[in-house]
């Protein structure tokens, strides 16, 4: 009988256009495709009944989660590798009598049989789309994990978002360096000064909270749907001498209630609020501002013919998330009675943030494996991958969008111009 990774490789030939983009080692130990090429390895026939049972993105997710499929080297550069071969080549649809060949290759690989057990850790969503008590449901699937897993993977300051990378060239500047001039430039285009309050929607496990306390000794009031979380937060703040300027409520956005904020910021949360729901969370922020209030939106976006998170992503990590175009929550925001002042992309630095959240995931794999277990840490692994390469390759971005609300005579008390924003000095 043939080896089985000819016979892929076969099967392959009648699905994709042109010579394999990958090298494919089959379970009977042969080898198929171009030497130089990353290594993908099919440790049973059932990595194919995946992908028969769930064609694309999915199925072949599934497949890596469980380990029926593998990836020797790196997992984004075969990513790459497989997407962009896809990708420069002309789709063609197979003809009748190639798709006929394709069944029988199959079969005769052991691809038929009933579907596979699906792997743990699919979002288990029920309610209406983004009613308060399914988003707290789909907040809960990805922030309580583990607070314990999440401060494996992150900086010390536990800024879950996109870094500042004001030296990426040189070798002593972290991650940690990174998140701290992010929230500065973010505390620096918001205008804090000391006694100002501030409103911090989705606060995560409180980055900016406490750096805007500690270091701008303002008032906040942080909101989160993820009970972890709050308590984190909480105890966080009296950890590091700053409760009495911190607040932090366990709420949906459609909750806040009060205003008069002289600034608010909601850091990569808007992607979880909805399509439809949109105008009125920018309303609502709106609202919560005083005239020559400001607001600091960062926000994942993606490109105006890109699908956003994709199968995956809203499958295992961030289920009913929806990304737009820049320019689409521009719009929203003015429709809300805001002035957008300035938008600045950060594209390049969400790649760099992601990568050194992949090496510190490589670096501590055993720890990952003990906290959440092989099959959770390998979603992680597949997850940011696929988000290094969807920053890096223009399909995703992330904004930083600053607006205030103006005066009903037209003020906006923003400085001329945003020389200060930028400014080498960092407070203590």
């Amino acid at each position: 009988m043939r080896p089985a990774a000819d016979r892929l490789a076969q099967l392959l030939g009648h699905i994709l256009p042109g010579p394999l983009p990958v090298r494919v080692r089959a379970w009977d130990g042969s080898q198929a495709g171009p030497a130089n090429a990353p290594l993908i390895t099919l440790r049973s026939p059932q990595a194919l009944r995946r992908l028969l049972w769930q064609p694309h993105e999915l199925g072949l997710a599934e497949a890596y989660i469980t380990g029926d499929l593998d990836v020797d080297g790196d997992l984004a550069e075969a990513l790459s590798r497989a997407g962009s071969s896809v990708r420069d080549r002309p789709a063609t649809r197979p003809r009748p009598a190639g798709m006929a060949a394709a069944a029988t290759l199959a079969l005769g690989l052991g691809a038929a049989g009933p579907p596979p057990r699906r792997p743990d850790g699919r979002a288990r969503l029920t309610g209406p789309l983004h009613s308060a008590s399914r988003d707290r449901a789909a907040i809960s699937h990805h922030y309580d994990l583990s607070n314990e897993f999440y401060a494996l993977l992150l900086d010390e300051s536990m800024a879950y978002s996109c870094a500042y990378w004001t030296r990426p060239d040189d070798p002593a500047y972290t991650l940690a360096d990174a998140q701290r001039d992010k929230l500065e430039l973010i505390c620096r285009k918001l205008g804090l000064r000391a006694g100002d309050r501030l409103l911090d929607v989705g606060c995560g496990w409180g980055s900016l909270t406490v750096h805007a306390a500690r270091a701008h000794k303002v008032r906040v009031t942080a909101v989160t749907l993820s009970a972890a979380q709050r308590d984190f937060v909480a105890e966080r703040a009296v950890r590091e001498g700053v409760a009495d300027l911190v607040d932090v409520r366990l709420r949906h956005w459609r909750h806040i209630d009060g205003g008069g904020y002289d600034a608010a910021a909601a850091i990569e949360m808007g992607e979880h609020v909805g399509d439809v729901e949109y105008p009125a969370f920018a309303a609502k922020l709106h609202d919560a501002l005083r005239p020559e209030g400001r607001l600091l939106i960062q926000q994942m976006s993606r490109g105006i013919h890109a699908p956003g998170g994709g199968a995956f992503i809203e499958t295992y990590i961030a289920p009913d998330m929806h990304m737009r175009p820049v320019g689409r929550t521009v719009d929203l925001l003015e429709t809300a009675g805001l002035e957008v002042r300035s938008t600045e992309s950060l594209r390049e630095h969400y790649a760099a943030t992601i990568d050194a959240w992949r090496a510190t995931l490589e670096h501590h794999w055993g720890d990952v494996e003990d906290l959440v277990g092989e099959t959770t840490g390998r979603v992680w692994r597949l997850y940011l991958a696929g988000a290094s390469l969807a920053f890096s390759e223009r399909r995703m971005g992330v904004d930083q969008i600053l607006a205030v609300r103006p005066t009903r005579e037209g003020s906006s008390a923003m400085p001329a111009t945003p020389t200060s924003w930028y400014s080498a000095e960092s407070p203590a």
